[in-house]
């Protein structure tokens, strides 16, 4: 492919690193690669993302072809890894997809905060909770805009486990900080109550922080977790995978999840196959475990 052909493209070429020495062979490999560690389907349209994606990550290894790099990844975990994580797509923002909030805080936070405080466990899961924005919001508004009964709240044997399969975007969620701008679409009783700001960054504050125990985790691969969750949210990631790979990775959360307990995903998925039997659809993009 030309220079000018990738421009066309929309993506930056990246000094050092010659389109040239990219050919349809190595996308081909590496979209192998990524489908069978991390389900993401790359069609040919995402040819020069790749490129651009990878291409910083070859100049830092002193890689000079795709080829040799690829190599490289075969017997290399950790670099392997690093791949698949530059051409993960870490996007999202708080309060995303509000319906689901006002779901749980009306029909499942009453259920939850009754457990806690018979001193059953609460166990929620955020999957694929890329920088933190999602796994915050719930955390919020679980607690509620009473700083005084949230506080005991947080007392009760409630723990979120928030997962993604990037290191960077765990990092920046254990963090834990954010442009105040992020914030403005949870409602004001909630950042009142649960966060501080400081030179225009906002910090999410310890009793929610105290909740929450963050991973990385592939979620095509093993799960080192031994007990159900109440509430699973894996919101827009399954649009990157292909049917099989959707339908395997439902069943399992179903599984994984109580009896009544509850499945949040994306406004533009969908459940299918063996999970339907273990489902049901109770509003939109919710799902409820049969008892």
């Amino acid at each position: 492919m030309s220079a000018a052909a990738a421009l066309n493209t929309g993506e930056a070429l990246v000094p050092g690193i010659s389109p040239q020495v990219y050919g349809l062979a190595d996308f081909q490999r590496i979209s192998a690669k990524v489908h069978e560690q991390a389900g993401i389907v790359l069609s040919d349209k995402k040819r020069m993302l790749v490129y651009s994606r990878l291409a910083p990550l070859l100049r830092g290894i002193n890689s000079q072809s795709f080829s040799d790099f690829l190599d490289q990844v075969e017997n290399d975990q950790a670099l392997s890894t690093r791949m698949i994580e530059a051409l993960t797509t870490n996007h999202t923002y708080f309060n995303r997809e509000s319906h689901h909030y006002d779901h749980f805080a009306k029909t499942l936070r009453p259920e939850l905060l009754h457990r806690a405080n018979q001193g059953q466990p609460v166990r929620i899961w955020s999957a694929g909770c890329s920088s933190g924005e999602e796994i915050w919001t719930l955390m919020m508004v679980l607690l509620g805009s009473s700083q005084q009964e949230g506080k005991r709240i947080a007392k009760q044997d409630i723990v979120a486990l928030a997962s993604d399969l990037a290191s960077h975007a765990v990092n920046a969620g254990i963090a834990a900080t954010y442009e105040a701008a992020a914030l403005e679409a949870v409602p004001e009783p909630l950042r009142k109550a649960w966060t501080s700001s400081t030179g225009g960054k906002v910090q999410i504050g310890p009793d929610p922080r105290r909740l929450v125990r963050f991973r990385q985790l592939n979620l095509l691969g093993p799960w080192p977790i031994k007990g159900e969750f109440d509430v699973i949210f894996c919101r827009n990631v399954m649009i990157y995978f292909d049917t099989p790979t959707k339908e395997k990775l439902v069943w399992r959360f179903a599984n994984q999840l109580k009896p009544g307990g509850y499945l949040y995903i994306g406004h533009s998925e969908r459940v299918s196959g063996r999970a339907e039997e273990l489902l049901e659809l109770v509003g939109p993009t919710v799902y409820r475990r049969r008892a």
